[in-house]
């Protein structure tokens, strides 16, 4: 196969690059690999790709090639020299296989000097040649040196003149030896390349691989070679002229699960013309070169997947070959041995009596005591006395108790032409001297017996073992073929280079792995509408929530999700402990820095109030995604349609903690769980005492509108006004704190808690009635009666300090206050009536108090908006901090991310967890996001911190999700396409993976 460029093929492309080319400017430059380049012309509307690989080729391509996220430091210096350049100049030096590109003119003229030779090589160089930037530094001799700030050397190697001086070529052909290749002697000494010198020499009559002294003589078939010479300098001059694009292919078979092989083409060279030894070969002609050069090299990577799913067919069949010829070798072994037994008996009976005088003789000697050796010297001289008994014994096995004889049929001499004569030839036969003649005869026909049995017996397992073992052939043949086909029509989503998952609410999360992608991630993808989400910690990820419409606004537990995305890709997974995140709208987040400073890459300004989410447990999950064909769709519309909360539901998920299991080695042991709670407490209150601290104010969720609407309507809103609000409880007294930001307290209220307890229920459960409440006996809820019993249980333990420090890392609990009905009024403002009922919930993870804070629609006329839709006020934009992104590691920047050509709802909408058994699948996505998105997946397992490496935890979740009993064919086919790579690549760190017991590997 061919993998570079010849001589031929560098005149080609730069007479086409030349031709289209010259006059783009450069708009970009980027790096495929740390081998291969490109680089983006335009000229007014038309544009144009231009790809260039150290050693290997050059051409223009029309395909959409993987770019590095982060670009090298060589990319870095070829865009600082050549953006907005123009292409001015592309030649060959001398008649090396070296492309100079002239960028600019004059002494702000640029070179870019390509070397496809051997190892290669991208040099930049300015007007006067001075190295700037190289590839691959080296030094050649003493005198030659390729180092930055040298000059590069620009003289050619000379190849002498064979055109007009055939005494060159007489001499080439004289100084080589007898037998040596025609073709091997012109290559090196000409610049017309292996294709081109070939091409010729059939032309002009010379038979394939001619040899000197044998095909070709030097004295009759100079001038014609002269001639041919010729004829290859006059197509290297013109090729620019008459080039085309051809594609050499070769055909190949693949076995099929039908039996049959299947024909396909793979390409194998490509070439500026066909020439005479690739025309009886099937080839694809294009109408440029470079067409082919990109048709070929784009293909190559889809056409070694094809071949190695073709050799595992190969093997497979190959396999299925071996057993059959096994079994066919088996029979045929079996069978012989009955004809050899058969035939061995025979003899027997027919020298019955011969035998039966042998077998007297040896024992009448073993009874008189004779030595095995005398036996032997009595044997040997009878036998040269001719005595026929004697005659045919060839070997005493006296220490088995058998002798061998050498029998044949007893009337081979009187009727040797008959045809039962040829069945029975002379053969050596091992007599038992225990047995007689007729014993043996019928010892060698139970054996021939046997072995018609064990052939049967053979036949029969061995016909079952062939079909078996044809079914997993065909088994892996389709296997094979769907795995190629899913990972060829595998296309990488926009938002896949970063960490990212859909919401449960249907809303695409994205945060970067570094400063590089935080900085690509607010640059191009945040829009107007979306929100900016972050958290105040070493590491933590900038996290975007995509909205499909500025006019939407995005639901409070896809806030939660994402927050909880921005903590878990930070220092706290390692820490294992509770945090807060917080988000802003996007209009609050800027590049600007103030004057006189300077903003970092992955550093924005945020403008404006932070609004804090409440601190969760960081508890992830590990699922897959199916993209769905369009016939499909419409049946998962509803997967991931926002849910209203129901009144006994938390907003937090509730489901019991599976049991979790260690993909190490090693047991690892939990600990004491109440100590690791203390720990994680303390942990927390010193992480939290430091994230909170923002300009001397208490934080208390200032401006946060959290929308608790449901689809029936009986449910306002939760407001955080202009003032801070904290909540304090004692008894069925609710106290709203309400205070400045400069910490003055401006108004208490003392409302009191409607509930729909029972006043029996109500006295376990609260320590004191209002009066209010003591006239009423609503009925209770279905649900809280149970509901209420175990919370009794789970918290009869709790003392008063502990259950402090919980609602103080909720952000809820504020100092104790009396009892009372005061009820304090703004003046100009309307009050309503609170209906606050706090339930406490079990999370996974960490053990911790949830406040679920539900009100009852009062209506209340203000002519107030919810503070997130306000514009900023000059004390909000007096307010500014700048957000440092300290990620350790990940993917860097990619500067020419273009925008999806679908939009997200159609992504969104492709894409299920829930595969149905109706349902037609293209492929599988691994994902990781919060636990509590990935409830409704069919696949999925719990990740907490741990001591697992990320690589070995994902093949134990692919393990756990192929041994899934429910799993279909087509699901199992695609969960094995998933490259190892890609499982694991968005897990936070070392985890622990928490599986539920039907699913736990068996060990």
């Amino acid at each position: 196969m061919k993998a570079r460029f010849t001589s031929i093929d560098i005149v080609a492309a730069i007479a086409e690059i030349s031709l289209k080319l010259i006059g783009m400017r450069v708009n970009q430059i980027y790096d495929v690999d740390h081998k291969t380049y490109l680089i983006r012309l335009h000229r007014s509307e038309e544009k144009a790709m231009l790809l260039f690989e150290s050693g290997i080729r050059i051409h223009t391509t029309d395909f959409q090639w993987p770019k590095n996220p982060a670009p090298s430091g060589f990319s870095m210096k070829l865009r600082k020299h050549l953006n907005n350049k123009r292409l001015e100049m592309a030649s060959q030096v001398g008649q090396d296989r070296i492309i100079n590109l002239q960028f600019g003119t004059g002494e702000a003229a640029y070179h870019v000097i390509i070397e496809l030779y051997d190892r290669g090589n991208i040099v930049l160089c300015d007007f006067e040649y001075v190295i700037l930037n190289i590839l691959r530094p080296r030094t050649e001799g003493e005198d030659v040196r390729f180092l930055v700030k040298e000059k590069y050397p620009l003289e050619g190697t000379s190849v002498e003149d064979c055109i007009t001086n055939t005494e060159v070529l007489e001499n080439w052909l004289s100084s080589a030896k007898t037998g040596d290749n025609l073709k091997k002697i012109l290559v090196p000494k000409t610049n017309y390349g292996p294709a081109l010198i070939e091409h010729v020499l059939l032309e002009f009559g010379f038979p394939p691989n001619s040899r000197i002294g044998t095909q070709f003589d030097i004295t009759r078939d100079l001038p014609k070679l002269h001639l041919a010479l010729k004829s290859a300098d006059s197509i290297m001059q013109n090729i620019g002229s008459i080039s085309k694009g051809i594609v050499v292919q070769k055909r190949e078979s693949r076995p099929t699960p039908s039996g049959e092989n299947q024909d396909f083409f793979t390409n194998q060279e490509f070439h500026p013309m066909l020439y005479k030894q690739h025309e009886s070969h099937p080839f694809i002609e294009l109408p440029s070169f470079n067409q082919a050069v990109d048709e070929f090299f784009s293909k190559m990577e889809s056409q070694k997947l094809d071949l190695k799913v073709v050799q595992q067919e190969r093997d497979a069949m190959k396999k299925l070959a071996n057993i059959r010829q096994d079994h066919e070798k088996r029979l045929a072994n079996l069978h012989h041995v009955q004809e050899i037994d058969e035939q061995k008996a025979r003899l027997i009976e027919m020298n019955q009596p011969l035998i039966d005088h042998a077998i007297q003789v040896v024992r009448s000697a073993l009874a008189n005591q004779v030595s095995w050796k005398e036996i032997d010297e009595l044997v040997e001289e009878a036998t040269r006395k001719g005595d026929p008994v004697a005659k045919i014994i060839k070997k005493l096995k006296l220490s088995t108790n058998h002798i061998s004889l050498m029998l044949s049929h007893p009337y081979e001499e009187q009727d040797s032409d008959s045809e039962s004569d040829e069945s029975y030839k002379p053969q050596l036969v091992d007599i038992d001297l225990d047995l007689t003649a007729f014993a043996n005869a019928r010892k060698y026909f139970g054996e021939k017996k046997n072995a018609s049995k064990k052939e049967q017996k053979t036949i029969e397992s061995s016909h079952k073992a062939f079909k078996s073992a044809e079914k997993k052939a065909k088994q892996t043949l389709k296997e094979s073929a769907a795995i190629a086909t899913i990972r060829k029509a595998r296309k990488v989503l926009w938002f896949e280079k970063f960490y990212w998952f859909i919401s449960s609410d249907n809303y695409i999360v994205v945060g970067g792995r570094d400063r590089q992608q935080n900085e690509l991630l607010v640059k191009r993808y945040l829009k107007a509408g979306d929100i900016y989400v972050h958290a105040d910690l070493h590491g933590a990820s900038s996290v975007i929530v995509k909205n499909v419409s500025a006019s939407n606004r995005i639901p409070p537990r896809t806030l939660q999700e994402a927050g909880l995305m921005a903590v878990g890709y930070s220092a706290a997974w390692e820490a294992k402990v509770m945090t807060t995140a917080w988000w802003v709208e996007s209009s609050q987040v800027s590049k600007t820095a103030p004057s006189g400073e300077y903003l970092t890459t992955g550093s924005f300004m945020i403008r404006g109030k932070k609004n804090f989410l409440p601190p969760l447990p960081i508890v992830l999950g590990f699922g897959l995604l199916f993209r769905l064909e369009e016939s499909s769709i419409a049946r998962h519309l509803n997967d991931r349609k926002p849910k209203a909360l129901d009144d006994e539901s938390p907003i937090l998920d509730t489901e019991t903690v599976d049991e979790p299991v260690s993909c190490s080695s090693d047991s690892e042991s939990d600990g004491d769980e109440k100590n690791d709670y203390a720990k994680s407490i303390e942990n927390a209150r010193a992480l939290l005492s430091l994230s909170r601290v923002t300009d001397n104010a208490e934080v208390a969720f200032p401006d946060t509108v959290v929308d608790m609407s449901t689809s029936s309507g009986n449910r306002n809103k939760i407001k955080a006004l202009n003032e801070d609000e904290s909540y304090t409880i004692i008894g069925d007294v609710l106290t709203i704190n309400k205070t400045q930001r400069d910490g003055k307290k401006v108004e208490v209220k003392e409302e009191p808690i409607k509930s729909n307890q029972s006043s029996k229920k109500m006295t376990e459960s609260i320590t004191q009635e209002t009066e209010g409440e003591k006239n009423q006996q609503p009925t209770s809820k279905r649900g809280q009666k149970g509901k209420m019993k175990k919370i009794k249980e789970k918290y009869k333990d709790q003392d008063e300090d502990e259950r402090q420090l919980k609602m103080e890392l909720l952000q809820s609990a504020g100092p104790a206050r009396d009892k009372g009905k005061n009820k304090n009024k703004k003046k100009g403002k309307n009050t309503e009536t609170k209906k606050v009922v706090f339930s406490k919930t079990t999370v996974p993870g960490l053990k911790k108090e949830e406040i679920l804070v539900e009100t009852e629609a009062v209506p209340v006329k203000s002519d107030e908006t919810p503070a997130t839709q306000q514009p900023a006020t000059d004390r909000q934009l007096a307010t500014e901090q700048i957000v440092q992104e300290e990620n350790a590691e990940g993917d860097g920047i990619d500067e020419d991310v273009d925008q999806p050509v679908i939009t997200d709802t159609d992504i969104l909408n492709a894409m299920t967890g829930i595969p149905q058994l109706e349902d037609e699948l293209l492929y599988v996505i691994p994902v990781v996001a919060p636990y509590s998105t990935l409830m409704p997946y069919k696949y999925k397992v719990k990740i907490l911190p741990g001591q697992t490496k990320r690589g070995k935890a994902s093949k134990t979740a692919m393990s756990v999700f192929l041994s899934d009993k429910t799993a279909t064919n087509r699901e199992r086919d695609l969960i094995k396409s998933l490259k190892d790579q890609d499982v694991g690549r968005n897990f936070p760190g070392r985890v622990k993976l928490a599986i539920p017991q039907s699913l736990k590997p068996k060990k």
